[in-house]
């Protein structure tokens, strides 16, 4: 008996929240036509490296520290004077090698070049700074996003995973874990955002962000009193 290979569109696969698929052996025009398909009003978010394919489903609760995270940068950005554009989680593209959609991400030293952009044109730099929220945990995805966000050449990426968050800094190519943010070198962003991030479960996002925004006008007080 022959068996026939059964083929099926991607997009006409139902996937559950929390759900992971990973694709081995994708050329680069099997990737692109993929997108194409998926298009982008999505839940599902992307990571391409090397022909290896994951599709990733967050899970309700994936969203709300994603969204408040991000909020919690602009806050930062805003308080410690630096222009910013917030790009969402925009796919980005190496030619023939990597993909990568972030949670979230900003362009920073690149905002000025970036401002008024509706769609990233050839050329463009990759985000300063991109966030990856990450509800579930292998070696296998660890080592493949990275790879993707390193062929991209993103110079710093937050990784939050299971209530802990880790700051990657590209190095000769490749990241290299840091206990501080280069964004914000002179604040303790670690302690500041797990924290706010455990007080939204609890006291809802207004009261989390106000708290955020006091503790974040108390350090740069400090900082300001110390050099003088």
């Amino acid at each position: 008996m022959v068996t026939a290979p059964v083929t099926k569109p991607i997009s006409q696969m139902h996937l559950a929240p929390g759900s992971v698929v990973s694709i081995s052996g994708l050329s680069w025009e099997e990737f692109e036509c993929l997108l194409e398909e998926l298009g982008t009003r999505r839940a599902a978010r992307i990571a391409y490296s090397n022909g290896t394919l994951e599709i990733m489903v967050p899970l309700p609760e994936h969203e709300r520290p994603t969204e408040l995270i991000s909020d919690l940068v602009k806050q930062l950005l805003s308080a410690t004077g630096q222009d910013y554009e917030p790009f969402g989680s925009t796919t980005f593209k190496r030619e023939g090698i990597a993909g990568v959609e972030p949670d979230a991400c900003f362009y920073i030293q690149h905002a000025p070049q970036m401002r008024g952009r509706r769609r990233l044109q050839p050329g463009d730099p990759p985000p300063d700074l991109a966030i990856e929220y990450v509800h579930y945990v292998t070696d296998i995805t660890s080592v493949m996003t990275l790879s993707a966000y390193e062929a991209i050449a993103v110079p710093e990426l937050w990784v939050y995973a299971n209530g802990n968050l880790t700051f990657y800094i590209l190095h000769d190519g490749y990241y290299v874990e840091s206990d501080y943010s280069p964004t914000f070198p002179e604040l303790p962003v670690k302690q500041m955002i797990l924290e706010a991030v455990a007080q939204v479960w609890t006291v809802g996002t207004p009261a989390a962000l106000q708290a955020f925004q006091m503790a974040l006008r108390a350090w740069l007080q400090k900082s300001d009193r110390s050099k003088v």
